[in-house]
């Protein structure tokens, strides 16, 4: 797929871009795999906003994915590559010889027609899914679970891979595409390929109403708000922070601050972190 721009005719259009969606064959979804999705404006159960920014936003139903891949043995079909608005990635329709459809992630180079296979006996070809004892080490792999029969957790946007570096008794060393290098179950399923619809990350959305389509409110910087609604607020003319760092609405420290938990379980399989450091798991 390649990247659409347009003529200037107004100044949103001049920089806006879109993906001319080439890989797309079909316009509607499979009825039986979508559901409703019930709108929440980033509010939880109590109707307390718990993330900011979200609300209204076309309408869209949401497709069932299959994370899992645990048809084994039964050779499905690519019947169409769709586009999914609740995601970055595309999917394709995958109609099972015993008659069971199913959307997954579309990975690059998959072609309506072609065949794909889950299970251990599945050969190393785009699109196909298996354990991590049995793919070669080197090979680009995409939807990875993290616990055995879970489904694909890790590496699921669009232009994402992992590489699998090593498999060593119990576990399988990847490196994710963030440059973190982590241990996973080696029983655990991944699919070849590297997730298609790359150029999303090259879009330029162009004018804030098609960010209101996605169903994102503006953000508004918290240095141009009154001292009693953030605490960068304030001051006459442009001012500092009056703050060692930045900080949330509610004076919380932000932008750099490690949130994850130093005892936590997974510590121990996480064997250099993004930054390049090994994890310290004292």
């Amino acid at each position: 797929m390649g990247i659409k721009t347009f003529n200037p005719y107004t100044p949103s259009r001049r920089h806006m871009t879109v993906t001319d969606k080439a890989e797309i064959t079909a316009t509607k979804p499979e009825k039986s795999l979508t559901v409703s999705l019930k709108k929440n404006a980033g509010r939880n159960a109590q109707g307390k906003i718990t993330v900011r920014h979200r609300g209204g936003g076309s309408r869209r139903k949401y497709r069932l994915i299959d994370f899992k891949r645990n048809k084994d043995g039964v050779e499905g079909t690519v019947k169409t590559i769709e586009y999914d608005p609740n995601r970055t990635a595309n999917i394709a329709l995958i109609a099972y010889a015993d008659g069971e459809k199913a959307y997954i992630l579309a990975p690059n180079g998959l072609q309506v027609g072609q065949k794909i296979m889950n299970g251990p006996t599945a050969e190393i070809e785009v699109g196909n899914c298996l354990p991590l004892e049995n793919i070669p080490v080197g090979t680009q792999i995409h939807n990875i679970e993290l616990y055995p029969g879970k489904g694909g957790q890790l590496v699921r946007a669009a232009g994402n891979s992992a590489q699998l570096m090593a498999k060593e008794g119990k576990y399988a060393t990847l490196r994710l595409p963030s440059g973190e290098m982590r241990m996973v179950p080696i029983i655990c399923r991944a699919t070849i390929g590297i997730i298609g619809n790359g150029e999303h990350a090259l879009v330029n959305i162009g004018k804030a109403g098609r960010k209101r389509n996605m169903g994102i409110r503006p953000t508004v910087r918290g240095s141009v708000m009154n001292p009693n609604d953030h605490p960068h607020g304030g001051g006459e003319g442009k001012a500092g922070i009056g703050r060692p760092g930045p900080c949330t609405p509610w004076g919380k420290p932000a932008l750099g601050l490690k949130t994850r938990k130093k005892n936590k379980q997974s510590n121990k399989l996480i064997v250099r972190r993004r930054d390049g450091k090994a994890l310290n798991t004292k």
